[in-house]
C-alpha cells in the first residue's frame, strides 16, 4: 500500500514558494511569490492554516527569526521545505504532469 501524503493545490503552491525563496521564506515573501507567480491574491488566514497543516505534516520546518524594530519587535518566523516535503511535492507534480500526457488543452498538446 501507498502512504503517499496528498497534497492539494494550494499546499503545492506554498510548497513551491518556499523552495523558490529559500532562507527568505516567510508569511508576507511567501503571499507575495504567490502573487508574482500566479497572480492569485493569498489571505494570511489561509497561508498561515496551510503553513501549520504543512508543518504538523513534516513538509516543512519553521524557525523563528530575531525580533526587528520595524516589525514593532516582533520576530518573523522563517519556513523551509523539509526532505520529506520536497519528494511528496516532486511525487504530486509527476502524478499531474501523467495526466496531462497526451491531452490537448486550448490548443497545447502535453505529451
Amino acid at each position: 500500500m501507498d502512504h503517499t501524503v496528498s497534497l492539494g493545490e494550494f499546499e503545492q503552491l506554498i510548497l513551491l514558494a518556499v523552495l523558490r525563496l529559500g532562507n527568505d521564506a516567510y508569511g508576507v515573501s511567501i503571499r507575495n511569490e504567490i502573487l508574482v507567480c500566479t497572480r492569485r491574491e493569498v489571505s494570511p488566514g489561509a497561508l498561515y492554516t496551510t503553513l501549520d497543516r504543512l508543518e504538523r505534516k513534516g513538509m516543512v520546518a519553521s524557525t523563528t527569526g530575531k525580533p526587528t524594530p520595524e516589525r514593532g519587535g516582533r520576530a518573523k518566523r522563517f519556513y523551509k521545505a523539509t526532505p520529506s516535503g520536497t519528494r511528496q511535492l516532486a511525487t504530486a507534480q509527476r502524478a499531474f504532469q501523467q495526466m496531462l500526457n497526451g491531452l490537448e488543452l486550448i490548443g497545447e498538446h502535453h505529451g
